[in-house]
């Protein structure tokens, strides 16, 4: 090749990353290999004990690429006939670069997929703990960015643990999907040797090999689904941490950021900037587009394997990467975030937040809901012409709204009323918050349940090829 030539197909900024999994998929191949009688008992034992020392260098940072050769995955198999000669050129026998690029990526993406999820349920649990210590205090909930109805604490970071708790389901979802091997599959119609592919899958953790081989080497369904996945999660990510930025205003007031998340001005000496938030806020553009860039990539390419899908690696790992790493920050910031009691409170006083409950009151007394919203909204007028609350109004003012008004109206209006009333499932009252708190934990803890039982068996994998 031309040097420009060269340079501009070569992947090693990227897939240098697949390393370490491209070394176990040659061990579980190679085994595979000598099991079947495809390969000599001495060829593949020296093979393994030079995949082995190669392995020894790549975690000493010892072992060096050679741009020469323009992948990682030529330079581990050079590497390998400089260390046991003629017979590393033997590894390759019933495989081809297509399907071993992809077993590779899979083997990465399940590592980076179960991170992610740890981090994301370390998030919920964090969000847990403020609903349980700070839950039951009171705050507007808000719809179009205006005072709506009083929800406590609790309630909101549930909302936001929810949806949180959606992200690491798909993600887990994606895993088992994407847990099938294509090892075997060779260039696209498979290979004449007598190979056994249950094995080489079974070597490596895997389900099952995938059931067709055109399909294996061309399938990057994984790689968008996972990205969509991290899409989604920066997306609900955003709206934490606009929520920060937004309630750490002055003109919001409601928290308070630890100074270990929040930076300075450069000229300003008064100003206590959430950078942090807004940096988690602004990475969400760089997944999306990594998900955008990944579909077009994708989007009418012939079966079977293109060049095209060279361009994989680079936006999955990145958009990993950064989304876990954005995760882990929003967890350290809102573990430290202090609420402001007072600034709650009056705020609670403001938007009229208890009109709601005032209507569903008259329909409790008989009167249609749509003549009972019209009602209530000529008393909020009359309160904002008087610049009073609706709990401020005496009884006489509030019958002359509606007749069938009574003393018990006094019980229903108080704000912290309001709250305990919506004890419905799901519902913002603490009783109501205090089931969400065990049933998010209950999934947390079953998901991590899970992760640690496919961590622990990629482990085993790794530990007896190894041996």
């Amino acid at each position: 090749m031309d040097d420009s030539t060269l340079e501009f197909t070569s992947s090693l900024d990227v897939d240098t990353a697949l390393a370490f999994y491209d070394i176990m998929g040659s061990l579980a191949h190679v085994r595979m290999l000598r099991k079947c009688r495809i390969l000599p008992d001495d060829d593949a034992d020296s093979i393994i004990v030079g995949l082995l020392k190669i392995l020894k260098e790549l975690e000493s940072d010892e072992l060096r690429m050679d741009d020469a050769l323009e992948d990682v995955h030529t330079n581990i198999e050079v590497r390998l006939t400089e260390l046991i000669g003629a017979a590393g050129g033997r590894m390759h026998t019933a495989r081809s670069r297509n399907d071993q690029v992809a077993t590779d990526l899979r083997m990465f993406l399940r590592d980076a997929v179960l991170d992610a999820v740890r981090s994301i349920d370390a998030l919920i649990t964090e969000l847990v703990h403020i609903a349980e210590s700070a839950g039951e205090k009171i705050l507007p909930g808000f719809t179009h960015t205006q005072h709506a109805q009083p929800v406590t604490i609790g309630h909101h970071m549930m909302a936001h643990a929810f949806r949180l708790n959606r992200d690491a389901e798909r993600f887990m979802e994606s895993f088992e999907r994407m847990n099938m091997c294509p090892l075997g599959a060779a260039a696209l119609a498979g290979t004449t040797f007598p190979i056994n592919r249950d094995m080489t899958s079974s070597l490596l953790g895997f389900r099952a090999p995938l059931e067709n081989s055109m399909d294996a080497v061309s399938d990057r369904d994984f790689v968008s689904e996972i990205l969509f996945n991290g899409s989604m999660l920066s997306v609900h990510l955003s709206s934490m941490a606009e929520e920060l930025v937004l309630w750490s205003s002055t003109e919001f007031g409601f928290v308070e950021v630890d100074d270990k998340y929040t930076t300075g001005s450069s000229i300003m000496p008064q100003k206590k900037n959430s950078d942090i938030a807004e940096l988690i806020r602004g990475r969400t553009g760089s997944v999306i587009g990594d998900l955008v860039n990944m579909l077009v990539t994708l989007k009418a390419l012939p079966l079977t394997y293109n060049r095209d899908l060279q361009e994989d690696k680079g936006p999955v790992m990145r958009s990993m990467k950064n989304i876990i790493s954005c995760t882990n920050m929003m967890s350290k910031m809102i573990s430290t975030v202090k609420f402001n009691e007072s600034r709650l409170y009056v705020m609670t006083k403001e938007g009229y937040i208890n009109a709601t409950d005032l209507a569903d009151y008259l329909v409790t007394k008989g009167m249609p809901f749509r003549e009972a919203h019209a009602a209530v909204g000529a008393a909020v007028r009359y309160c904002i012409t008087e610049k009073r609350h609706l709990e401020e109004l005496k009884l006489s003012e509030l019958k002359g709204f509606a007749d069938v008004i009574g003393k018990d109206v006094f019980d229903i209006l108080p704000i912290e009323k309001c709250v305990e009333r919506r004890n419905c499932y799901g519902g913002t009252s603490p009783s109501s918050v205090d089931v969400q708190t065990v049933e998010a934990m209950t999934k947390v803890m079953r998901r991590q349940e899970e992760v640690r039982s496919e961590a622990s068996l990629i482990e085993k994998c790794w530990e007896f090829l190894c041996e």
